[in-house]
């Protein structure tokens, strides 16, 4: 622990960290860390690539490849830098510091988008570019600070309170982001006009995650012992992938089970393109599919967190993906006017996707020796960070054919993941 000294103050909100501290017995680093998991499960909910962007874009008559591109860039802009983000942030300290710098970037890129809505509201081809364009962004810099995140969870919460600390954050965010479901209802079921029910929605979103990123900046990380060197060229890390991969048989594994598992989600960005096209459901019922999430995410993250302190991440993971491999299936399933009931397709990716993040962070965190802790994330993540962009090619398919036949392969690819992730360590 870092002395007192170093440690940022709260302002305002010393009263509620000091709180959670005495009422749980939390250190500061972790109730830091939970009050980022609650508002930043908050702002997934308000900008979901899946269901709130999607149809956003879907307003605004964008293509599906540009429906493929949403959570690709969400996804893709956090992984692609890791790599070279684990070289260039290796001999700073403290790691939270990056993470507070990108912060700010975040933050403006999320208000560049909730001005866009409002700027270009009569100029709707000019507003996808800008939103876009501050999307991207948004996402990279997220990619900046997803590392150091990492690295101060692994520095700050010991690997037997992860499961519990990463259970507490996704339980009560989930609850949290419930309510954003019923806030995205309302707002899309009011007399507001296109684009401005999206932009109160985006503003709900910029505020929270901008909370999100302030709490986790309060994190008491300590400086790193012994001290990192310095990298001498960024591109050493990634020139060194193929040495790191082969002197680490479960870390291979772990690599090609990720980028199957990324892969595997060249459909998800058309779920609610689907529902609305061509299942007539209507707008409105977003925020109930959002809702319906935030019922259930909640619930299977109390069962994930228990099961993976009694069984181990790898079993978790391959559970897990069961539920993911129903989504497309799902989708598949839905006739025309199936209404409420596609929200089955959205219970079975998110319970799954809940399981898939605890098991993979804690995996992660158990496999890497401490003084590669860096060079791992980094290197799964940028390679994981090339395979989320198949959505593209999803939505090319998708405007030359159906969505029908990218939902096909989604399950496919599915299920040849959980052919890997059998052979994941067993004892992690």
């Amino acid at each position: 622990m870092s002395d007192l000294s170093n440690r940022p103050s709260a302002g305002v909100f010393e009263p509620l960290l000091q709180a959670l501290e005495q009422r749980f017995s939390w250190s500061r680093s972790y109730a830091a860390g939970v009050l980022n998991g609650w508002f930043c499960s908050m702002g997934d909910a308000f900008l979901n690539p899946g269901i709130v962007l999607s149809s956003f874009a879907a307003a605004l008559a964008a293509p599906n490849w540009i429906l493929g591109l949403l959570p690709a860039i969400a996804v893709g802009g956090w992984l692609l830098p890791q790599i070279f983000v684990s070289a260039a942030v290796r001999h700073i300290p403290r790691k939270v510091d990056v993470y507070r710098a990108a912060s700010l970037v975040r933050s403006s890129a999320l208000a560049t988008i909730v001005l866009s809505t409002i700027l270009f509201a009569q100029a709707p081809q000019v507003m996808l570019i800008a939103f876009l364009i501050a999307l991207i962004a948004n996402s990279l810099a997220s990619g900046v600070s997803g590392l150091p995140w990492l690295e101060s969870v692994g520095k700050t919460i010991s690997a037997q309170e992860r499961p519990r600390f990463f259970g507490t954050r996704n339980l009560w965010g989930g609850l949290l982001a419930l309510g954003a479901g019923f806030a995205i209802k309302a707002i899309l079921g009011s007399s507001l006009v296109f684009p401005f029910d999206y932009t109160l929605i985006f503003l709900f979103g910029a505020i929270t995650f901008s909370f999100g990123y302030y709490f986790f900046g309060l994190s008491d990380e300590p400086p790193d012992n012994p001290p990192q060197p310095k990298a001498l060229n960024i591109w050493d890390d990634l020139l060194a992938i193929p040495q790191t991969l082969a002197a680490n048989a479960d870390f291979r594994v772990y690599v090609l089970y990720r980028i199957l598992f990324a892969a595997s989600t060249i459909g998800d960005a058309f779920f609610t393109a689907h529902a609305l096209r061509n299942v007539a459901v209507g707008k409105e019922a977003i925020g109930t599919f959002l809702i319906v999430v935030g019922i259930i995410a909640p619930l299977s993250n109390a069962i994930w967190a228990k099961l993976a302190r009694a069984y181990g991440s790898r079993r978790i993971i391959r559970i897990a993906l069961g539920f993911t491999f129903m989504a497309p299936v799902l989708a598949l399933l839905m006739p025309k006017g199936a209404g409420i009931a596609f929200a089955l397709v959205y219970v079975a990716q998110a319970v799954g996707n809940a399981g898939i993040m605890l098991g993979n962070a804690n995996y992660l965190l158990s496999l890497a020796p401490p003084e590669l802790r860096g060079k791992f994330i980094g290197t799964s993540n940028t390679l994981v960070g090339i395979a989320v962009f198949t959505p593209i090619i999803g939505g090319w398919l998708a405007d030359k054919v159906s969505y029908i036949p990218v939902f096909i392969i989604s399950a496919v690819l599915y299920s040849l993941t959980f052919a890997v992730a059998v052979r994941l360590r067993r004892d992690l």
